[in-house]
């Protein structure tokens, strides 16, 4: 009998969710919020089933989404394993905190305003890529297969350079890094050429914002003299005016990419597209289904760069991909703080989206610390594509326990939130994260 026809024959359901927010070690790097905190926080979801399987998933570990994911995950008892979309219609019943949604921009994930259903969604994502591990090992399919099936063997990621601090402020406690200080151009360049001698990457990706528009363009020209041809993307988070935003395409149009979210919002995107050639792209104006119609509309981006933590899980980044595919308009991934759960659940995904023309975003060799047996390796800068059963990653229960035990110290309280504003004023009391526009 097949592992198919013995699924078939039962009804394998969730017995036990057990949710672990932990920290991880962050290097400290600067985005136009502020700065990484030394420790950020995450939240692995282990699904247990009736037969003894546990699948793997993770997602942001601040208060307001483990608020979110305790009652949801003790609403999942019972719950039919392979019913993967009635896990948005129980999640749709949870009531969310009107006090912990987001007027601003996102600082966890620099993603624009959030709303509740966003904040579900970034909950159910979690349990969403659990469920699929657990019901992959129980079938002895990869999650690529559950999908669909890849249609390549390896998913190429952008190296993510970040202009940063030698260290944490001094007295800060952290964990040591050996990338060094990036505030300048030749620094931006030096961890380039480290990013490619360690993981083989081809392309890069500088996090703008920081600095005032014309340093950042000198980089982003110092990067092209020391990379010809390699493709090259900046992404301000956006810092910059429309018509900033319009100089720097001018000035760096023949060697960028794309350009990401340089202007905030899609009535100023879409004034930037109209006025430049240069290819825009977004994680911050197109974030859920309701906001691509405008956004497609007005051709404010030609590229979307999907985060299935924060689109709802692997299934709906399928379903952006088929619209962006039926619209035209370019696809890829964006990236926040993760561990190598999330590495897997991004690269079985990405294998199965056919029109993958960009490479995608990692955070993932900037995190010295992780919860699996193995790391997830980079080759050439790419990510093989795991024909193991489920994620083909294995949960490493010491590790966990470890960074748990770190989350619950009351030393550490304090960085159960991120807030990248409140790391700054460590090394610089009273500094305010800046208003956009910023230049």
């Amino acid at each position: 009998m097949s592992a198919t026809e013995g699924y078939a024959g039962t009804d394998l359901t969730i017995a036990e969710v057990r949710l672990t927010p932990i920290l991880v070690a962050d290097p400290p790097l600067l985005n136009t919020q502020g700065v990484h905190q030394p420790y950020t926080p995450r939240l692995i979801i282990e699904v247990v089933t009736d037969g003894g399987v546990t699948g793997v998933g993770e997602t942001y570990g601040d208060a307001k989404y483990l608020e979110l994911a305790r009652p949801f995950g003790s609403a999942l008892t019972g719950h039919r394993l392979a019913d993967v979309n009635g896990l948005f219609t129980l999640m749709n019943n949870m009531s969310v905190d009107a006090s912990r949604v987001d007027r601003a921009v996102d600082v966890g994930g620099l993603r624009g305003v959030q709303t509740a259903d966003k904040l579900r969604l970034s909950v159910v994502s979690g349990f969403e890529v659990a469920c699929l591990d657990a019901l992959g090992k129980t079938l002895g399919l990869p999650v690529h297969a559950l999908l669909g099936g890849k249609v390549r063997d390896r998913v190429d990621y952008s190296a993510y350079l970040f202009y940063k601090w030698g260290a944490h402020p001094e007295g800060v406690a952290a964990e040591a890094d050996d990338w060094g200080a990036a505030l300048d151009p030749a620094g931006v360049v030096a961890q380039a050429r480290k990013f490619t001698e360690r993981y083989g990457f081809t392309s890069f990706k500088l996090k703008g914002g920081v600095f005032p528009p014309d340093e950042e363009i000198a980089a982003v020209r110092a990067l092209a003299g020391a990379f010809p041809g390699h493709p090259l993307r900046l992404d301000p988070n956006g810092a910059w005016s429309v018509e900033t935003s319009l100089r720097v395409a001018a000035e760096l149009g023949d060697v960028l990419e794309y350009l990401e979210d340089p202007a905030l919002g899609t009535p100023a995107m879409a004034e930037v597209a109209a006025g430049t050639s240069v290819p825009l792209a977004t994680n911050m104006c197109v974030t859920t289904v309701a906001e691509i119609a405008e956004a497609f509309r007005r051709d404010a981006v030609q590229v979307v760069l999907s985060d299935h933590h924060y689109w709802g899980g692997l299934g709906k980044t399928r379903e952006l991909a088929a619209i962006c595919g039926a619209f035209g308009v370019g696809v890829s991934m964006h990236s926040n703080t993760h561990l190598g759960i999330s590495l897997a659940a991004m690269t079985h995904v990405a294998a199965t989206v056919p029109d993958l023309h960009h490479a995608c975003d990692s955070h993932y060799p900037w995190q010295s610390e992780d919860v699996l047996t193995e790391r997830v390796a980079f080759v050439d800068g790419a990510v093989p594509v795991s024909d193991a059963p489920g994620l083909g990653v294995t949960l490493d229960r010491d590790r966990l326990d470890a960074l748990h035990a770190r989350w619950r110290d009351d030393a550490h309280r304090h960085l159960r939130d991120r807030d990248d504003g409140a790391a700054m004023r460590v090394a610089e009391p009273g500094w305010t994260a800046p208003r956009v526009p910023r230049w």
